[in-house]
């Protein structure tokens, strides 16, 4: 009998999705990035377990405690500078297991001040999802409210943490022909497949950056203007209540050319088009982008990190000696392997960027100053 989501050598939303093209043309990759994570019967969030070894792909919290601890450490500090309020609350985007935030809680629990002021937030929006992490955070000294936007926190001073998430909000893909700059869909090709084509609208050349214009044909460019919506409302909410976040993603500093939009499935690339709802869809975050739409809305950046450079200058080695202390050779070489995978050059430790924002321009160390 096929798992759910596998019929006949194509997934059911490959399906649904060639139906819905046969019969209202050609959709915006934005849309079908949308419908492949989020369908309500078949999305990928909604149907599998995505992360660790039985998943599809292996976050930094997944690979060791340190991530969430050096984080926890970092928010504990955040909570210092902003004066130890009497009551803050707590958020994470898109928790996935809940790992994060219970080794992060692990390490706040130290400062009986900040579990004392704070109330526990995750925005996730897929029940199985919540469950997990309901588990997972079963023993932490806080109970999470669950919310399905970041627009429903309860007013007052937010210290916010997300670690892949904004990678996963639909993007825009655009691309260049001989007649200009059109959408890039997903359509239906000759045998009856889905296949990439340029949509008929055209956009208007004021709607592309300067620096991209005469671009040769083939070229793609992409928006996030989900993403973008998120960080300008999470600025607004920092400058007017209060607070810092630290966003981890992969994507890349300055504004660019590329078609960036991957899949991964079973823990390896994939054919974006081959696995609707069974692969997990993400692109590059333009952490450029971000931090502007955040400035727009009227927090402070600060200078965007590598992971590698955020975690070393937070102690990571110190805690890998510290962790790795009486412990036997093998478990040393597991401690050294995890420290690698997450601050090394090549994998996670300059693919994935740190962004800070905070409420005010201060000081927000390891993060260079306010830009």
């Amino acid at each position: 009998m096929p798992r759910i989501g596998e019929c006949c050598g194509l997934t059911d939303l490959k399906e649904k999705i060639r139906a819905a093209i046969a019969n209202e043309g050609p959709m915006p990759v934005a849309q079908y990035m949308a419908i492949c994570l989020g369908d309500p019967e078949l999305g990928y969030y909604r149907t599998r377990e995505p992360f660790g070894s039985e998943g599809d792909f292996v976050t930094a919290p997944e690979v060791s405690q340190m991530f969430g601890e050096l984080v926890g450490a970092a928010c504990v500090s955040a909570f210092e500078r902003l004066g130890e309020p009497a009551a803050f609350h707590l958020v994470e985007l898109g928790p996935g297991r809940g790992t994060l935030m219970a080794d992060l809680l692990r390490v706040a629990s130290l400062r009986p001040g900040f579990v004392a002021a704070a109330r526990l937030h995750l925005v996730e929006t897929s029940p199985r999802l919540r469950q997990i992490q309901e588990s997972t955070l079963a023993g932490a000294p806080l109970k999470p409210a669950f919310h399905d936007t970041f627009d429903t926190i309860p007013d007052g001073p937010v210290l916010l943490v997300a670690n892949e998430f904004f990678d996963a909000l639909p993007i825009h893909q655009f691309v260049r022909t001989p007649g200009g700059w059109h959408e890039r869909v997903v359509g239906l090709g000759a045998d009856g497949d889905l296949a990439f084509g340029a949509g008929a609208a055209r956009i208007p050349d004021s709607d592309v950056p300067d620096s991209f214009r005469d671009a040769p044909p083939g070229t793609v460019f992409e928006t996030q203007p989900a993403a973008n919506a998120i960080a300008e409302g999470l600025g607004e909410r920092l400058a007017g209540d209060g607070g810092a976040a630290i966003i981890f993603d992969y994507g890349y500093l300055k504004s660019a050319t590329g078609d960036t939009l991957q899949a991964l499935y079973r823990h390896a690339y994939d054919d974006v088009l081959a696995h609707p709802g069974e692969a997990d869809l993400t692109a590059h975050v333009n952490f450029e982008v971000l931090a502007g739409a955040a400035v727009r809305g009227g927090a402070a950046s600060h200078a965007v990190l590598t992971q590698g450079d955020f975690l070393l200058q937070s102690g990571l080695l110190e805690r890998a000696g510290s962790l790795g202390a009486g412990k036997t050779h093998k478990e040393q070489e597991a401690i050294r392997d995890a420290v690698e995978r997450l601050a090394a050059p090549g994998q996670m430790g300059d693919l994935f960027k740190v962004l800070a924002l905070a409420s005010t321009p201060a000081p927000f160390p390891p993060f260079d100053s306010a830009s």
